[in-house]
């Protein structure tokens, strides 16, 4: 089996585990509850009236807030139980958003159409092993003076182990990092047994795949806090921020940019 087909079964097991957790508040959502936070807001703006491709977007819980927001929204995943399931809230939610399952990389094969904005955030760019074809899919999509929004979590807290006690991974893309568990990010007492390959990536590697496709960097932040409880150990500083007790804020646990396709 290859990277991609043990990711998707993966990814269709966390679909289902996902959807079931409070960390993914599906009933909350369904009431109105947007999924979006501050940091790729602040960076997206006003999408009223824009066409918006939202790449590795699970189940379309952030792809829906997007359409709630005025955008015209097509979501892609490569777990089919996950797209099943943006479709389904799609249609609950009476929107008009689209939603394609395969590989990020075939993206050209399912697609023809070229949008004001490419969106990605939180754990995606770990799933794939070649960012120069992630950013080759983002400058072909977009419309010329387009942008590029992505949000992630840093490169530097993934160096350490899952108890943040000691650096355990390379800062670098030293090759595909095989791992399981029993459970996901959103419900760690899950008990279903998974394994899953991933990708450590530099914060300039990330940068010059997008700059290799010509894409204009206009905003670069990084966070001392994440806007998910998912490390161990992290505390609420404020509402909606989380940082790791021990670290403090002197750890990036996030950074966002904004690069815009000029030609």
């Amino acid at each position: 089996m290859n990277h991609f087909d043990l990711n998707k079964e993966s990814w269709n097991g966390w679909a289902s585990i996902n959807f079931k957790s409070d960390f993914y508040d599906v009933e909350g959502f369904l009431k109105g509850k947007s999924s979006l936070k501050t940091i790729e807001l602040d960076l997206l703006g006003n999408l009223e009236g824009k066409s918006v491709l939202h790449l590795q977007c699970h189940f379309g819980q952030d792809s829906l807030s997007l359409a709630r927001m005025g955008a015209k929204v097509t979501g892609v995943d490569l777990s089919n139980d996950a797209i099943d399931k943006a479709k389904m809230l799609n249609e609950k939610l009476g929107l008009d958003a689209n939603f394609i399952n395969c590989n990020v990389y075939d993206l050209k094969n399912h697609l023809d159409e070229r949008f004001d904005v490419v969106f990605t955030s939180y754990g995606t760019i770990t799933w794939l092993p070649d960012l120069d074809k992630w950013a080759d899919i983002i400058q072909y999509f977009l419309k010329p003076e387009g942008e590029f929004i992505f949000a992630e979590f840093h490169p530097v807290i993934w160096m350490f182990d899952d108890d943040l006690e000691k650096i355990a991974y390379s800062y670098f893309n030293d090759g595909p990092i095989k791992e399981s568990t029993t459970g996901s990010y959103a419900d760690r007492d899950a008990g279903i047994p998974l394994e899953f390959v991933c990708w450590n990536h530099s914060q300039a590697e990330v940068i010059q795949a997008l700059l290799n496709q010509q894409l204009q960097l206009k905003n670069l932040r990084e966070y001392d806090y994440s806007p998910y409880n998912i490390f161990k150990g992290s505390i609420e500083t404020e509402k909606g921020k989380f940082q790791v007790e021990k670290f403090g804020n002197k750890v990036p646990l996030v950074y966002a940019l904004k690069a815009i396709k000029s030609i």
